[in-house]
């Protein structure tokens, strides 16, 4: 049997336990170190956007302007690419064989035309040995006019034939355009930075949420710097702007205005985090920097702080006008 003192031993040990998780528990847990520490305003009163680095001439997005199976591409990323350059073509097989029969469908035409041509040559000759005959008795005026009627319907055949001529003609360009068409070819200098679709895979035609391919010229970036709605008013054109690299706040760059978009547009999400708010409108604003200073790829985030005036310095109301005694005037 156990002894007496046991049962009491063991409670007492219990209970004590107990407070002591219930202290332990309560207490506060430690919030860990960030990874990387903040980038921090320069400026004492300032406004404060994320910022998406992008190609000075945007990023382009790349389609195709008829659907089909991808039969050729020209390019991989970070392909240098000028203005002109075939980038990938599209299956013609079918534009091919159009073309083919509207220039057979042109060639039918203009041996019509040559075939009127002479008919109409032909029955010019009649109505000539008609009319050169000078003994009306010898030629009814009936087979007259039937031979100058059938100069004017011959006429008209050959007008039809070379008109049709005409409507083949624009039928083999339609075709030939097509066939253009299915070449895809840049539309600037610049550096491939997406390809999405490889031979074989069908292409469609038409906007699309992720392009067939993405280019940029990258001579020259931009940062586009989202900024409130709430402190647009309070945007200075002329102030200081510096964008930080996300990831390591030594990198820095003076940023320089070039442009603000006037149409406040819908907020998308840049941080993807999932408390960040989208339901909100921002004003876009471009700066531009030297490469040198920011070591950064198109599409990376950046921290941007623009200096301007504070609340206190745009909203405190203007001083009384006073008289000339330094009294308040009434």
């Amino acid at each position: 049997m156990l002894p007496k003192a046991t049962l009491p031993i063991l409670a007492a040990a219990g209970f004590l336990l107990g407070i002591w998780s219930v202290i332990n528990g309560n207490k506060p847990v430690p919030v860990a170190p960030a990874a990387v520490e903040p980038a921090q305003a320069p400026f004492r009163t300032f406004i404060a956007g994320s910022g998406i680095i992008e190609a000075k001439t945007r990023n382009i997005a790349i389609g195709s302007a008829l659907p089909g199976l991808l039969k050729t591409l020209n390019v991989k990323v970070g392909d240098r690419v000028k203005a002109g350059d075939v980038l990938f073509t599209v299956d013609d097989r079918e534009a091919q064989a159009n073309l083919q029969m509207r220039l057979a469908d042109l060639a039918r035409a203009r041996a019509t035309v040559e075939e009127a041509g002479a008919s109409l040559a032909d029955v010019m000759v009649l109505q000539r040995l008609a009319e050169s005959v000078t003994d009306r008795r010898a030629i009814s005026r009936e087979e007259l006019e039937r031979r100058r009627n059938a100069v004017l319907i011959a006429k008209a055949r050959l007008d039809s034939s070379k008109a049709q001529v005409q409507q083949m003609e624009s039928q083999v360009t339609a075709a030939r355009i097509t066939l253009d068409r299915l070449i895809v070819k840049a539309p600037m200098d610049g550096e491939i930075l997406q390809v999405n679709i490889r031979p074989g895979e069908y292409a469609m035609a038409g906007p699309m949420s992720t392009p067939l391919l993405l280019m940029g010229n990258l001579d020259q970036l931009r940062v586009r710097v989202d900024i409130d709605e709430n402190d647009a008013w309070r945007f200075p054109h002329d102030g200081q702007a510096v964008a930080y690299l996300r990831g390591n706040r030594e990198f820095s760059t003076p940023l320089t205005l070039a442009y603000v978009e006037p149409y406040v547009v819908p907020k998308r999400s840049l941080t993807g985090d999932s408390t960040e708010r989208v339901d909100m409108r921002v004003l876009q604003a471009l700066y531009e920097f030297d490469r040198i200073h920011l070591p950064a790829y198109v599409g990376q985030q950046v921290d941007v702080f623009i200096e301007a005036p504070g609340y206190d310095a745009l909203t405190s109301p203007a001083p009384a006008p006073r008289g000339s005694e330094g009294k308040p005037a009434p």
